[in-house]
């Protein structure tokens, strides 16, 4: 069987955003501080977000690529036991790395599988990390992290209003 590939200006026609700006949340709500993604997508959706779409997942995959089709500009929102508290936001770069063979990719990793299936630059990107301590199975969100994550919904509301 022969190597199917689907022409970019055919996904552009099967993918057509209504919204230029895209801010995707990922993260496993019955894992604690893993939950905090999925927290912000629950928080901007009571929100007036005039030009923003929200998508909200379980972690990246190479499927995702198509939802940055025709983007403006995209914030990526996870939780992080690493980012300085309360939360981190990076420009991101295209970047190959391991993550893109695995069942869950990177945020660098989807920008560049986009590059590559579309032969032009990603629509420029953000990564908010935000700040968690518990990921444990079946705990609810930590009270650090919890305070930690109206602090980055407020920032992230501020964006939006830019």
């Amino acid at each position: 069987m022969g190597s199917e590939s689907i022409d970019p200006p055919l996904i552009h026609m099967l993918h057509s955003p209504t919204h230029p700006d895209l801010i995707f949340t990922w993260g496993n709500p019955s894992r604690g501080d893993d939950a905090l993604g999925p927290a912000l997508y629950e928080l901007l959706l009571q929100e007036d977000l005039d030009g923003v779409e929200l998508l909200t997942d379980f972690q990246l995959q190479i499927e995702h690529s198509i939802d940055l089709v025709g983007r403006e500009r995209v914030l990526f929102v996870d939780a992080s036991t690493s980012a300085a508290a309360p939360f981190e936001c990076v420009r991101l770069q295209p970047e190959q790395d391991a993550s893109y063979t695995t069942h869950a990719m990177s945020p660098q990793a989807l920008l560049s599988v986009y590059r590559q299936v579309n032969g032009h630059a990603p629509p420029p990107a953000w990564l908010l990390s935000i700040r968690g301590y518990a990921f444990g199975l079946g705990r609810p969100l930590s009270a650090a992290a919890n305070e930690h994550l109206l602090v980055a919904f407020n920032h992230v509301k501020r964006l939006i209003k830019r």
